[in-house]
């Protein structure tokens, strides 16, 4: 079971950008390895965003772009099977590379809200978050750190293989939003940035915490 899962931190309501990514690396069944950067947005960064990641203004400036970390993002996640919790990390990482002239790379997507929605009926409906589906299955991680919520969200999917029996292939083989970007209205992607995740109410969309 090897596989890799990412996480992105935003800077502001604009979901390109991305101040911090992290990246955990799972070989045959276990997080092994976890990669984090944090990085200049190039962009304003909101004290809402700063309130969510604790990440200032002050923090990021000067620090390496994110075309100049692009090689090392390229590197793990290119044609792997990546994870990420919704869909929103891989908007964010589409929408960064697109703004600063970068090639995104190709690689084959699993959303481990929709493995964890499919394999406890519980959040089945509703309360699929990061943070809620984490707890459940006694995953402790610093939720808002790239690369925590990276391991978490690869925990998750890893639990989901061995509770199902099912590998990260045949979740995506039997996934139908597999490379899709979620179906969510113009007014709920705008605000992804603002809160690092799907906003929410009791009707199962829901913020990612």
């Amino acid at each position: 079971m090897d596989f890799v899962a990412v996480d992105v931190e935003t800077a502001n309501a604009d979901v390109g950008s991305v101040c911090a990514v992290g990246i955990a690396a799972v070989r045959a069944g276990r997080v092994e390895d976890v990669w984090e950067r944090m990085l200049d947005p190039e962009a304003p960064v909101s004290p809402l965003n700063t309130e969510v990641h604790g990440m200032t203004a002050s923090d990021l400036a000067g620090l390496p772009r994110l075309s100049e970390a692009w090689g090392d993002i390229e590197g793990r996640l290119a044609n792997r099977i990546v994870v990420c919790h919704t869909m929103f990390d891989r908007m964010a990482l589409t929408a960064a590379a697109e703004r600063a002239g970068l090639r995104m790379f190709a690689a084959r997507w699993l959303d481990s809200a929709g493995v964890a929605r499919r394999t406890w009926p519980q959040f089945a409906g509703r309360g699929w978050g990061l943070a809620s589906v984490a707890a459940y299955l006694g995953v402790v991680f610093e939720h808002h750190n790239a690369g925590e919520d990276a391991r978490a969200a690869a925990e998750i999917v890893i639990r989901a293989c061995v509770a199902t029996g099912r590998s990260p292939g045949e979740w995506l083989a039997g996934s139908r939003s597999q490379g899709r970007e979620p179906d969510l209205p113009a007014s709920q992607k705008g605000a992804l940035a603002s809160y690092d995740g799907l906003l929410g109410d009791d009707k199962g969309v829901e913020r990612r915490t």
